[in-house]
């Protein structure tokens, strides 16, 4: 049985995906990700962002994220860590080393392994305190306490997850179209230097929240 109603969709969907299309931290690292290896295998980092969103989601719905937030300190550690390696990740690629970098001589063969792709999208997902409280904020006004509420939460995730990768594709797919663009002129290294300096940002904006 479908427990949400027309009503409740015409709401939900625009407003989930204004909220997703919005530049943050994820969608600034799929455009990063995207310039640097393309949309394919940015596909790796945008599994562990989804997962890390949806546990972030399912876990606000249930009043866990109520306690996170309550003491913040358990944050401190996985986001500083994320950070850091974010930021150390894009002083290297400004300096056009690492395997994230393009190297000037156009090889691009060194990649980082599918964990580590899945692992960034995860981290920086769930460790920012502003992902859990806006979800706190905004699921429970969709819910019908009348209604099976795990039936709804399942929908409702179900279509923020959606939101989510079709806004992720959009900017990894930026991304791409720029790295295209860059390679074709021979500007890699100012390649490695755009790209760089989001991560670098993306870290820094992940310590700091």
């Amino acid at each position: 049985m479908n427990y949400l109603s027309l009503s409740v969709l015409a709401v939900f969907i625009p407003t989930f995906f204004f909220v997703s299309i919005t530049p943050g931290m994820c969608m600034t690292l799929a455009l990063t990700m995207g310039m640097r290896f393309g949309l394919r295998k940015t596909l790796w980092m945008m599994l562990g962002e989804l997962v890390g969103v949806g546990l972030v989601a399912s876990l606000s719905a249930i009043g866990v994220a109520a306690l996170m937030l309550t003491y913040p300190a358990l944050f401190v550690v996985l986001k500083y860590a994320g950070g850091a390696y974010l930021i150390y990740l894009g002083i290297q690629m400004w300096q056009s080393k690492g395997k994230m970098a393009v190297n000037l001589d156009g090889d691009s063969s060194a990649v980082m392994s599918r964990k580590t792709f899945i692992l960034q999208g995860f981290v920086t997902a769930i460790a920012n305190p502003k992902g859990w409280a806006f979800f706190i904020a905004l699921l429970p006004p969709f819910l019908n306490y009348a209604q099976p509420l795990a039936a709804q939460l399942v929908q409702l995730i179900f279509l923020i997850l959606l939101l989510e990768f079709i806004c992720l594709l959009i900017y990894a797919g930026g991304g791409k179209s720029l790295r295209a663009f860059m390679m074709k002129s021979g500007n890699l290294e100012h390649l490695n230097r755009i790209a760089g300096t989001l991560l670098i940002g993306v870290g820094i904006w992940l310590a700091s929240s």
